[in-house]
């Protein structure tokens, strides 16, 4: 749409790598970072690491992702979550102050500020929020326009995008059935390093503790706290309570 000119053309578009994204995603970023580049706006990359890398590494500090987890008694629950702060939002962050010129420890002056357009539909309204800072004003284009995803994918299909794949981590602990099935039927190498992750996190990260804290219970990416690759992930959902909104998948 900036490229188009149906929205305010940008200076600069940022993608937030964690390291570990479907294969099918890179392939299409280095497509659009042509496209974008062709009609003026660069694309960078910024990045806090490699977050599977770094949550196997014994020497790296605790990575902290929603996994799933079964207790000694028998419950289930969810580890906390700040993987999406360390892995996105703060490297977005740090980038904005250095565009801008002030980065961190420089203070921003009052009135300097990045517009930073977040390509939140319709179908996730929720999700759009400001920033709490005052360097950064986020504004909602698709929003605005009154697309949603169904729409977002006719418009990239209009123009020779419709291989276009959701961006998330190969394993993330949010994925449904299918999730998960995506990763197993069309990225083989993905599944792969993600059946080998579930496997080695069993019981923990190798940290032997965190915040002082013995690691208990076991730990999965399947909400069914099942091993990855034993998990029946073509199995109908099942029925949503009454009253309920089923996000199984």
């Amino acid at each position: 749409m900036a490229c188009e000119g149906a929205i305010p053309p940008f200076d600069v578009a940022l993608f937030a790598d964690t390291g570990w994204e479907p294969r099918a995603v890179y392939a299409n970023l280095e497509r659009l970072t042509a496209h974008a580049e062709k009609h003026g706006i660069p694309v960078r990359h910024v990045s806090a690491g490699n977050i599977r890398t770094d949550a196997l590494d014994p020497r790296h500090r605790f990575v902290s992702m929603p996994l799933h987890t079964r207790n000694p008694d028998g419950s289930k629950g969810l580890a906390r979550r700040q993987c999406t702060n360390e892995y996105k939002i703060t490297p977005l962050k740090k980038a904005a102050r250095e565009l801008l010129g002030y980065p961190h420890p420089r203070r921003v002056p009052r009135g300097v500020y990045a517009e930073q357009a977040i390509g939140i539909s319709t179908d996730e309204f929720t999700r759009a929020k400001d920033s709490g800072l005052r360097f950064l004003r986020n504004v909602f284009p698709l929003i605005d326009l009154g697309f949603d995803r169904a729409r977002c994918m006719e418009f990239l299909a209009e123009r020779g995008f419709g291989e276009t794949v959701k961006s998330a981590c190969v394993g993330c602990p949010f994925h449904g059935n299918a999730g998960w099935r995506w990763v197993r039927d069309n990225d083989p190498d993905g599944w792969a390093e993600a059946v080998e992750f579930d496997r080695a996190i069993r019981h923990g990260y190798p940290h032997a503790t965190t915040q002082g804290q013995e690691l208990r219970g076991q730990y999965f990416l399947h909400r069914s706290c099942l091993p990855l690759d034993q998990v029946d992930l073509d199995a109908p959902p099942p029925p949503p309570s009454p009253g309920a909104r089923n996000t199984y998948d």
